[in-house]
């Protein structure tokens, strides 16, 4: 008779042991199992914690007593497998319940260890108020925890998958949530442009999050604790999660001799055999060549733990029979209202391989447009540029994304290409997808892409280039491109580019754009044809361009957050609330209309209305969210709500009042409105003065126009300049003046650099923007920023030494914003 012995249950051990029993009813089965549970839901621990699973016992799949009566397996609980003396064949194990230490001998042997948290060295790490979640036993602390002390604020440090379901999960119970990320994107095994999605999504949602930044310390104060960050900022917080990551635990293998690989995995061969014969190891721990590197990686997935265990079984009982493929690593998540998923490899990480490739970009929506409630998704693949052989996916949007990232994987699995994408059957009925799914539309575009009927150019790509080299060409609508548009680009609606052919260059390289970039691509076609061969389509349309272009973090949002005498806690200022008004409010439904569908849908529908009557829009395309704000804005009507619940948002708008004629005969709407600055200094407290006014005016939807002259240039220079040819003086000027913003000094103690340090140093504890990010909030809040051309000249500086958005103007240009102003500062 033989005998099994298994080292760790969950996924992979207790897979494995059943699998074994199937095959052999006589053997003698024994699972150690260091912790109380040998079966759990690992992935629904976070669902537990936010009460969307209400009982704990869902979440134990087998007890010791159910795999005793059902599969006759001995499962030893609270057990630990101390030492293996692999030439003896036994293993060394002490019953933590009775603190006694015995032997056991196998025959083979099956090592499940998994993997650990990852916890740094950090001061503070280990008080109470901070959680790893990895097994029940974590899982119960944070549940007493949330349930006894009732935090109001929780961080999470760590934002992958685990990181944000956990962020989700405690917004439920109410919290504000705060995560801290050290790189500069969620979800690591994103693109970057995949993430920015992810990171609008959660400023929808109210999360507080920080990228590029670590924690330094965890300090206690009091009844909360304070999380002191790497940048200086100071989060105050009762409950902390840790989720930065795992790492295999190996040190029991590794004491007994057992190979392992590079990245510190246990080392196993296609049937997951370690270098032992009477070994094998499964799950978390194990390194395996991935399917398209061939380098050894490891896979932190229950799918993929499962497969092998049932792999390891059958190989022990019936020798080296079946053989394991590696994984691909295929994972999903829910993030609030979306979810997200990925499969293969992303494009950072083929880069770093050094493995050529192509990607492009889709958005759509998830089933027919024409039937009710069809949400938008956004959907990348890679593929090699030749064969296009398909390297990975990665998928966001709030319906169908499991089915469509299943079916990318198994295409990938099977070393298949894009062409197999296209010829993919699909189930097909309005409710479900399109005559042509998203899956099947992908492979169509990469189609396109390898046989060269589309040239596609990434946002990064983009914006790398030359502005002088290069023609942006708008084919959205008109109203669709005074929204929002890219920097120096042309409009010319798609539909009237044919009969005005005349106004694109040919000299240039064209680089065309519309919202998603179907019509680029419909723009594209007609210019090829027509003999301008440079043209180029930005991959993703604007919609990818504003996700990534824009701000990425979404800090300080809890500022202004009180606690009112209900003890919950309230983001905004206390105000009374108004008495419901006997308002007319009619109901517009533009769910799965794409942009610009739901704003012309608005425009026309609050064209009905009577000033004072409201309307309710509900739109599912995400940036509706922006657009209405900037629409309601631009055209005097008022956003009385806007809100996103399960991808749809909803938005109220009340009909502005007609302008009445003031005395004189101007009306309100005619007078001055804008404001007006000169910037005339470098010094860093005059500039910082200079950008709040010019936010703060911004903010209130006034048009703020900020002239740079003289040493004012300095303000609006580049970090990263690039060598430009200059005479004598203006190398003078350029060594003796500020480099950037960040080089801008004090006017007042400055004392040597000492005093912008100290400002720096003490802008960043009072958690307020350096001058470099009012700039950039300054442009993206449209403040127009026009460099003088005379002192330009006079002081050696040149149009590229200047940050993007800057425009070069003359007095003129300047004195032409005044006449519009009823402010004008000289700073």
């Amino acid at each position: 008779m033989a005998k099994y012995v298994i080292i760790g249950g969950v996924a992979g051990g207790a897979t494995a042991a059943a699998r074994l029993r199937r095959l052999d009813e006589h053997a003698e089965i024994i699972m150690f199992e260091r912790g109380q549970y040998i079966s759990y839901a690992n992935c629904g621990l976070p669902y537990y914690i936010g009460d969307t699973i209400k009982e704990r016992e869902k979440l134990l799949v087998q007890t010791p007593e159910s795999f005793k009566a059902r599969l006759n397996v001995d499962v030893r609980v609270l057990q630990e497998v101390m030492k293996i003396n692999r030439a003896e064949k036994t293993v060394e194990i002490k019953n933590h319940a009775t603190g006694e230490s015995y032997v056991e001998s196998y025959d083979k042997l099956i090592v499940s260890p998994g993997a650990e948290p990852v916890r740094p060295p950090i001061e503070g790490i280990n008080h109470a108020s901070i959680f790893t979640l990895r097994n029940v036993h974590d899982t119960d602390k944070i549940k007493a925890f949330c349930n006894e002390k009732k935090p109001r604020r929780a961080v999470v440090i760590g934002a992958g998958f685990i990181g944000l379901e956990m962020a989700e999960n405690l917004h439920e119970l109410g919290m504000d949530v705060t995560i801290v990320e050290m790189a500069n994107q969620v979800m690591a095994p994103l693109d970057y442009e995949m993430a920015a999605e992810v990171h609008q999504h959660l400023k929808t949602k109210n999360v507080e999050f920080y990228l590029k930044d670590g924690v330094n310390a965890f300090q206690p104060v009091a009844d909360h604790l304070k999380v002191v960050l790497q940048s200086g900022r100071e989060i105050e917080t009762e409950l902390v999660i840790l989720s930065i990551g795992v790492r295999p635990e190996t040190k029991l293998v590794k004491d007994a001799g057992l190979e392992l690989a590079e990245n510190g995995g246990i080392k196993v061969n296609e049937y997951l055999q370690t270098n032992d014969e009477n070994i094998y190891a499964l799950g978390d721990a194990i390194a395996f060549p991935h399917p398209i590197t061939g380098k050894y990686v490891n896979t932190y997935l229950a799918g993929p733990a499962n497969k092998q265990g049932r792999i390891v079984a059958d190989n022990v009982v019936t020798g080296n029979t079946r053989t394991y493929k590696g994984a691909i690593a295929t994972a999903i998540a829910k993030v609030f209202d979306i979810t997200v998923a990925s499969t293969g490899m992303a494009a950072k990480t083929l880069k770093k391989e050094g493995i050529d490739y192509i990607s492009s970009i889709i958005h759509g929506s998830s089933h027919a447009g024409y039937y009710p409630g069809a949400m938008p998704y956004t959907l990348k693949i890679l593929f090699q540029p030749k064969t296009g052989k398909l390297f990975g996916a990665q998928m966001i949007g709030y319906e169908g994304v499991d089915k469509r990232i299943d079916l990318v994987a198994t295409v990938l699995m099977k070393n298949g290409t894009i062409y197999d994408l296209q010829e993919i059957e699909h189930a097909y009925a309005p409710p479900y997808s399109s005559a042509k799914d998203p899956v099947n539309q992908a492979g169509f575009v990469a189609e396109n892409i390898l046989m060269g009927r589309l040239k596609v150019i990434t946002w990064r790509e983009a914006s790398k280039l030359d502005s002088r080299n290069i023609c942006l060409l708008d084919v959205r609508t008109p109203e669709e491109h005074e929204l929002g548009h890219i920097e120096g680009s042309i409009n010319i609606e798609v539909d009237k580019i044919r009969e005005r052919l005349a106004e694109v260059p040919r000299d240039k390289k064209i680089i065309v754009y519309c919202g998603v970039g179907l019509r680029g691509y419909i723009a594209a076609r007609v210019l090829m044809q027509n003999g301008i061969t440079e043209v180029y389509n930005l991959s993703g349309g604007y919609k990818t361009y504003e996700h990534t272009t824009g701000k990425q973090s979404n800090e300080d949002i809890f500022e202004s957050s009180y606690i009112a005498h209900d003890s919950n806690i309230y983001r905004g200022k206390p105000v009374e609330k108004i008495a419901a008004a006997n308002f007319k409010t009619i109901e517009v439904d533009a769910c799965g209309l794409q942009c610009p569908g739901p704003i012309l849908k608005l425009k026309s529908e609050v064209a009905n209305l009577k000033p004072g009557e409201r309307l309710l829009q509900k739109a599912s395309d995400p940036g509706f969210m922006k657009d209405v704000q900037s629409w309601c804005n631009m055209t005097g009507n008022k956003l009385i709500s806007l809100d996103s619940k399960a991808g749809i948002i909803s938005a109220v708008i009340e009909k502005g009042e007609e302008k009445k004629a003031a005395s004189g005969g101007a009306t309100i709407a005619n007078l001055p409105q804008n404001k007006t600055m000169v910037v005339f200094s470098d010094d860093l407290d005059r500039a910082l003065a200079s950008m709040v006014i010019a936010n703060g005016a911004a903010s209130t939807g006034k048009d703020v126009t900020m002239f740079f002259t003289f040493w004012g240039l300095n303000v609006i220079k580049k970090q990263e300049k690039p060598k430009v040819e200059k005479d004598f003086m203006g190398n003078m000027f350029g060594k003796m003046m500020p480099d950037n913003a960040g080089s801008l000094k004090l006017s007042k103690m400055n004392m040597f650099g000492m005093g912008s340090m100290m400002m720096k140093k003490r802008m960043l504890s009072k958690k307020v923007d350096s001058v470099e990010d009012m700039i950039k909030t300054a442009l993206d809040n449209g403040v127009r920023m026009i460099a003088c051309q005379m002192s330009m000249d006079v002081m050696g500086v040149s149009k590229e030494e200047l940050i993007d958005g800057v425009e070069i103007g003359g007095v003129a240009t300047y004195l032409e914003e005044t006449e519009k102003s009823n402010l004008n500062l000289f700073i």
